[in-house]
């Protein structure tokens, strides 16, 4: 189960490759197979009450109505779920969601430590409250966070938690961290263009357009190509020195985004903005 926002045209999370904070969240659940008890502390499914097989039927239905949008439904059916068993870690950790997405950050925080109280280790809690922190610039808390996370060696989701990291050492300023976080990133997820796209404009933006060229030409060259890959393409292509490669990336552009604040800021030279 995931929990991922729709509506994308990339069915990345996000409306373009600059990243949301949609892209960045973890599983409303637990990852596959941690469920119930054993004594490497995995539960699995036939071992659950019958009292958190009820109120995990409630979390997962919670999950789709999040998936779909329907937040405040969501947060109805993940209450029930909780009132059906108040001991229920993921459903606190899906509350967290939910009011992050209604912009409570007090009750996302209030439900994530309630999370992490009942599995103190568990790594989607982790990188769900650590990008929480990080939007609230406390980055250094954030970064503790993200350290459980990706300390857990069953974590299948470690590219997303290097990605968020990346981008939060971006936020405080950390330009070599953030790189060295999103190269991590990279490795573990190459075909992910958000990871690729941040990574290009990081480079860029320190002058370093030789290696942006390789990240955001792989990206521009592939069914996830959207206005903000082309315009960061022209802006590297640019600085190379590469006119034929931006003319055709700016005829790419005209042609299939020509209503886009970026073909407009084409328009105007505006490479600077």
């Amino acid at each position: 189960m995931t929990t991922c926002l729709p509506g994308s045209t990339m069915a990345l999370c996000l409306t373009g490759l600059a990243l949301s904070g949609a892209a960045l969240l973890s599983g409303c659940t637990a990852p596959a197979g941690v469920r119930g008890t054993d004594p490497s502390g995995v539960v699995i499914p036939s071992e659950e009450s019958d009292v958190r097989k009820r109120a995990r039927v409630r979390l997962e239905l919670a999950s789709r109505y999040f998936d779909q949008g329907q937040t405040n439904v969501a947060l109805e059916e993940v209450k029930l779920a909780l009132a059906t068993d108040p001991g229920f870690a993921e459903a606190f950790n899906l509350r967290g969601l939910v009011y992050m997405r209604l912009n409570d950050l007090a009750l996302a925080e209030e439900s994530f430590r309630q999370a992490q109280r009942l599995s103190p280790r568990e790594p989607g809690t982790a990188h769900n409250y650590g990008w929480l922190l990080c939007q609230q610039g406390r980055y250094d808390q954030a970064m503790a966070q993200f350290a459980v996370a990706l300390e857990n060696l069953t974590y299948a989701d470690k590219a997303k938690t290097w990605l968020a990291q990346g981008m939060c050492q971006q936020q405080a300023g950390q330009a070599g961290e953030a790189e060295r976080s999103f190269l991590r990133s990279y490795e573990l997820d190459p075909a992910n263009p958000i990871t690729g796209y941040n990574l290009a404009q990081l480079l860029l933006r320190r002058g370093d357009a030789q290696r942006a060229q390789f990240y955001i030409r792989r990206i521009n060259n592939s069914e996830y190509a959207n206005a903000e890959s082309l315009w960061l393409g022209i802006k590297v292509e640019r600085s190379l020195g590469n006119r034929q490669a931006v003319e055709q990336l700016g005829t790419q552009l005209r042609n299939r985004f020509a209503q886009s604040r970026e073909y407009m800021a084409l328009e105007r030279q505006a490479f600077d903005e």
